[in-house]
């Protein structure tokens, strides 16, 4: 990237954020501090108001705005297939706040770009998979948790837990979402509990923000992330596959950890990290006769276990049919 472009990127990112740091934008542009430093002073002579010093970060004044932003084709392309994960990962919310912020986007954009996105529209699609039945209900809370977030202030739920099979009334210190399998979570300190909690936002019946904000400062999202990473012990998974077999696995081998795959002649060794054995065990069971486990030794104690089982079923259903 030349310097002019640079400087373009450099404003833009200052636009973007309320204070960015001067290794914030060292790393995103792979260049030195003695560099930034150079370019948030051409900035500044050209007549750009930016406030700030090197070692605490910069910003620019109150109410200094940017012209109408122009785009390029493929960034115009990476909306539109975002647009198409918003309308089917997120609530009717958030998908309508998307759709209007879009096309003010799409206001600003060049006729021939505005061309391109009409013309690839109907060319991507985001499908769930068969083997998940999974049909998101209209409202998953999503806006109004970021709110909440975004202003610290306390919600009042109304929650479903499907563990307990109860419903329950409580308030709840909400500190992030995410997105994970085929459901959005909200990681919250729950009163009720005194505790941190996991929360299904689509068995939320009801939210309600309160005027209560938040008093005390809870760790990051990240933190309880990484912490459920670390919690969930995975087992490294070895086995081999006879070759015509491995292309009937399909998409299934993703959702059971799949790592790489090594090419062996007669047969496919697949390598895993699994969660669960006795989940990985059932699975394998469906082309276990054309495969063999590598390791861990264990994971065939399981398989067995799954098999003496079935023969017993098919027995005694032999024994009544005779």
């Amino acid at each position: 990237m030349n310097r002019i472009d640079r400087l373009a990127a450099i404003l833009i990112q200052l636009q973007s954020r309320r204070l960015v740091k001067a290794q914030d934008i060292a790393d995103k542009f792979s260049i030195s501090l003695r560099t930034v430093y150079r370019d948030v002073r051409a900035l500044e002579e050209a007549g750009v108001p930016v406030i700030g010093e090197a070692g605490t970060g910069y910003k620019l004044m109150e109410g200094y705005k940017l012209p109408p932003v122009m785009f390029n084709q493929d960034e115009a392309s990476a909306l539109l297939t975002a647009a198409k994960l918003v309308q089917s990962k997120t609530d009717a919310s958030i998908s309508k706040h998307y759709q209007s912020a879009l096309d003010k986007i799409k206001a600003v954009l060049r006729l021939s770009e505005k061309d391109h996105i009409e013309e690839i529209d109907e060319h991507i699609m985001v499908m769930g998979h068969p083997a998940i039945v999974y049909q998101p209900p209209p409202e998953l809370h999503l806006q109004s948790l970021l709110k909440a977030i975004g202003t610290s202030s306390i919600v009042d739920i109304k929650y479903f837990s499907i563990e307990k099979n109860e419903t329950t009334q409580r308030k709840v210190e909400p500190i992030g979402i995410y997105y994970m399998g085929s459901h959005w979570y909200l990681v919250a300190f729950c009163q009720l509990r005194n505790d941190y909690r996991n929360f299904r936002t689509d068995k939320i019946d009801k939210l309600t923000l309160t005027d209560e904000l938040i008093s005390k400062t809870h760790p990051p999202l990240q933190t309880f992330i990484s912490q459920m990473s670390v919690e969930r012990e995975l087992v490294e998974v070895v086995i081999d596959v006879e070759t015509d077999v491995v292309k009937y696995l399909g998409e299934q081998k993703y959702y059971n950890g799949f790592v790489k795959q090594e090419n062996r002649g007669d047969h496919i060794r697949l390598h895993f990290l699994t969660g669960s054995l006795m989940g990985f065990a059932r699975w394998f069971m469906l082309f276990g006769d054309h495969a063999k486990i590598v390791k861990p030794a264990e994971l065939n104690v399981f398989v067995a276990g799954i098999a003496e089982n079935i023969l017993k079923k098919v027995e005694q259903t032999q024994e009544l049919l005779t």
